[in-house]
């Protein structure tokens, strides 16, 4: 898959979380059919469309994202603590409360509201 159409998928299921949800970089990936977790970052890095809510992909442990492309940690921070997401010390969200996804990629199937297909 090319890197253009690897963004485009990567932000279609980003645009999925649904509003109080976070999901992993590494979940992401998965969903998207990409090995490598970096490449969802670099997609939502570069991502100016405010209907995928990047600032809901977090990293494995929960952490935000140091240099958050929109306004830095403090502004990712922001953004999910006006979505009602908790965070269990200053820069991690409370993953077992708000986490959101699935690890397993399956045709035409959806699973907590990703819809692949």
């Amino acid at each position: 898959m090319k890197t253009g159409k690897v963004f485009k998928e990567i932000r279609r299921i980003v645009a999925q979380i649904p509003f109080g949800s976070v999901t992993t970089y590494g979940t992401v990936a998965k969903l998207a059919g990409v090995k490598d977790n970096r490449m969802v970052g670099w997609a939502v890095w570069g991502n100016q469309d405010p209907a995928v809510p990047c600032h809901r992909v977090v990293r494995k442990d929960g952490s935000v994202a140091d240099r958050f492309s929109l306004g830095g940690w403090k502004e990712q921070k922001r953004r999910l603590e006006a979505e009602g997401i908790g965070f269990v010390s200053e820069k991690k969200v409370d993953l077992e409360r708000h986490f959101f996804g699935r690890t397993k990629k399956t045709a035409s199937s959806t699973e907590n509201g990703i819809n692949l297909g």
